[in-house]
């Protein structure tokens, strides 16, 4: 944990008492603020009382004694309308803050000049923030992982000079912390996403950019307009940009050309790393993953040897696109993550020969946008409430079977995979759908999918079931 104790002796107020909001009312506690907390949810605010925090209505305090407010991510800041805590602190001009703007302040006053490498984008920031974590770790380096991908930064070792914090920042965060100065700031891309919550992409583009402008070193994706207009104000300010693409090459930055990354600086370009053989940095969007860590990790002084070994033993990101084991020649891809077929389209596209298992509580439009895909489909197995609707969809593009369950699918798709004699056939959980008619979340029927398979006679697997979904060796 790290305790806050640059709010130390001040009275603040918390409103949000899930996950981050109890470990950020902990942290300010440990660090000696007086802290009173409260939510909506009696549960949430038995669960505080019970873990011996202050809790209390915040309509019923004294807010000209209160330093500030400290809110959680998920609580409206301004749009659709603001939180009624936010309104309080804003008529009585209270400064309202996130755990990330906690987290920024404590570096700042520990050890301002450690590595802090911040990550946002619209897509790609789970998986980028764990492979530059799992780059630097494999290095011998202290990495720290946190932030939205779903470990609360307070509750990480506290900054302290040769440890590197890495850590994914949503839209809802960033707003929440205006001084937000991570010494390596990562923009991947911005497409039009939580428009509810911020009002319009110009807004939404705004605060994404907060990240990168108080960066020492600015690392924004050159594959969308809004990025690219960022990058350029930087550039036109003196500040370091360092651009990524996915797309095309680059003048100056770091692009992928197919599998391999490279870099141009000086009129020079030069190879970095070969992602051809990396099974778990298949596909496009995960060049443009890649592209972003080695810049954030030579950031951090990281040599091109050490981020090339990180590269070649990423585990990838559980249930996204993770190969989780091997059966003759077909290798099984834990996808679940992808709960509606935008999601599921970076998986379909990495692969050529697939026996795709998708289905569940079926989301708006279904699969239809996945038309131009189904070539690459050797058969699919539906299940769930999806399943009449998505055999409908693939028609004749596609042969497919009514599974119904993921123990049948699993079955089902293993026997045939195994009759394929293509190099490397696919079997794919990427169900295109919510997993809320079967299992309580995606990560449940992901990991119901690695346990399927992991009984499976013969069946080698490339994750320890026991761990997490950690990669052996």
């Amino acid at each position: 944990m790290i305790p806050a104790s640059t709010f130390r002796g001040r009275r603040v107020a918390l409103f949000g008492l899930g996950g981050s909001g109890l470990a950020t009312a902990k942290s300010l506690d440990a660090g000696g603020a007086d802290v009173v907390s409260w939510d909506d949810n009696p549960a949430q605010v038995e669960a505080a009382r019970a873990a011996g925090l202050n809790v209390g209505d915040l309509r019923g305090i004294d807010w000209a004694e209160v330093h500030a407010l400290v809110l959680s991510p998920g609580v409206p800041l301004t749009h659709p309308k603001p939180h009624w805590a936010a309104e309080l602190a804003g008529s009585h001009g209270v400064e309202i803050i996130g755990d990330i703007e906690i987290f920024a302040r404590e570096r700042r006053a520990l050890a301002p000049g450690s590595p802090f490498i911040a990550i946002t984008g619209t897509n790609g920031k789970s998986t980028t923030t764990a492979l530059i974590a799992h780059v630097i770790a494999h290095s011998g380096r202290d990495a720290q992982l946190g932030g939205n991908i779903g470990t609360a930064a307070l509750t990480l070792a506290p900054p302290a000079p040769g440890r590197v914090h890495v850590i994914e920042c949503s839209s809802y965060q960033i707003d929440l912390a205006p001084s937000l100065d991570p010494s390596a700031g990562l923009l991947l891309n911005i497409t039009p996403d939580h428009l509810d919550r911020h009002g319009s992409i110009q807004h939404y583009a705004e605060v994404k950019a907060r990240l990168v402008q108080s960066s020492d070193v600015a690392i924004i994706g050159d594959d969308d307009d809004w990025c690219r207009g960022i990058a350029g104000r930087l550039e036109a300010q003196g500040r370091s940009v360092t651009r990524i693409s996915k797309d095309h090459a680059l003048v100056h930055g770091v692009f992928a050309d197919g599998a391999i990354i490279r870099e141009a600086m000086d009129g020079v370009v030069r190879d970095l790393a070969d992602l051809g053989a990396i099974t778990t940095l298949r596909g496009t969007h995960n060049a443009q993953n890649a592209a972003a860590a080695i810049a954030a990790c030579r950031s951090a002084g990281l040599s091109d040897d050490e981020i090339r070994a990180g590269l070649a033993s990423f585990p990838g990101l559980k249930h996204r696109m993770q190969p989780v084991a091997r059966r003759g020649r077909a290798i099984f891809v834990n996808d679940s993550k992808a709960t509606n077929a935008e999601a599921a389209a970076p998986a379909l596209k990495s692969y050529e020969r697939i026996y795709w298992i998708a289905g569940g509580l079926p989301k708006e439009g279904g699969i239809a946008s996945l038309e131009p895909l189904f070539g690459r489909i050797a058969k699919a197995y539906l299940i769930g409430e999806a399943a009449a609707g998505f055999a409908a969809s693939l028609g004749a593009h596609a042969p497919f079977e009514i599974s119904g369950t993921l123990e049948n699918a699993v079955r089902a798709a293993a026997r045939d995979a195994a009759e394929d004699h293509s190099d490397m056939p696919v079997v794919l959980l990427s169900p295109a759908c919510a997993s809320f008619d079967q299992f309580r979340n995606f990560e449940v029927r992901g990991d119901a999918f690695v346990s399927l398979v992991s009984a499976l006679d013969d069946s080698h697997m490339l994750i320890d079931v026991q761990s997490n979904g950690e990669q052996h060796g």
